[in-house]
């Protein structure tokens, strides 16, 4: 958790809070919209590609940023003679980060559709800012619809509230246990 009340917390802000606080996965929670009232369910969304080999791009190419983004060994590869090296290692956590998030976010809405209405089966690929961070598995939940408006009341619902944060633990716990942090090297 990086709040634990309703304030603002900007969209390049949400990664730098997950990457300060050593996250090993960003989850946004959202309520979404639509014109048409009578759509429901919930779906997550991954980083498309586009915006995460554009992302990818911008961090190569920020010096700062790439020792940040490249963890314990960031210094030592940033400022060493091979460039191509800090590429591949920025590559190879990034395609990590992509294929966990995916992952996860396939859980999500596993436990999501045990609770409630699914509006998309598989998760949606977007060129959100939220997601944009290479280094950390990030996913957006998109809760359900607020423009519905049983679906609303649904939302606001302490009890519905409840059970969407233990179906988004369980998957992220069903994740994990099968797929075991490694311990950094010390």
């Amino acid at each position: 958790m990086t709040r634990n009340g309703d304030y603002f917390i900007s969209v390049a802000g949400r990664s730098e809070v997950a990457r300060k606080k050593a996250a090993d996965m960003l989850v946004s929670i959202h309520a979404d919209e639509a014109p048409n009232n009578r759509a429901r369910g919930a779906s997550v969304w991954v980083l498309s590609n586009r915006r995460a080999n554009s992302e990818l791009g911008n961090s190569l190419e920020q010096h700062e940023k790439q020792s940040e983004l490249l963890g314990g060994a960031g210094d030592a590869l940033a400022n060493g003679a091979d460039p191509y090296l800090s590429q591949t290692v920025l590559d190879l956590q990034f395609g990590n980060s992509q294929r966990v998030g995916y992952a996860v976010a396939v859980k999500v809405l596993r436990e999501l559709s045990k609770i409630g209405n699914i509006h998309k089966y598989d998760p949606e690929h977007a060129s959100l800012g939220v997601l944009r961070s290479t280094d950390i598995p990030s996913i957006l939940v998109e809760a359900g619809f607020v423009s519905n408006i049983s679906e609303e009341r649904l939302l606001v619902s302490d009890d519905y509230q409840k059970s969407l944060a233990v179906a988004i633990h369980q998957a992220l716990r069903n994740y994990f246990t099968q797929h075991p942090l490694q311990a950094a090297p010390k």
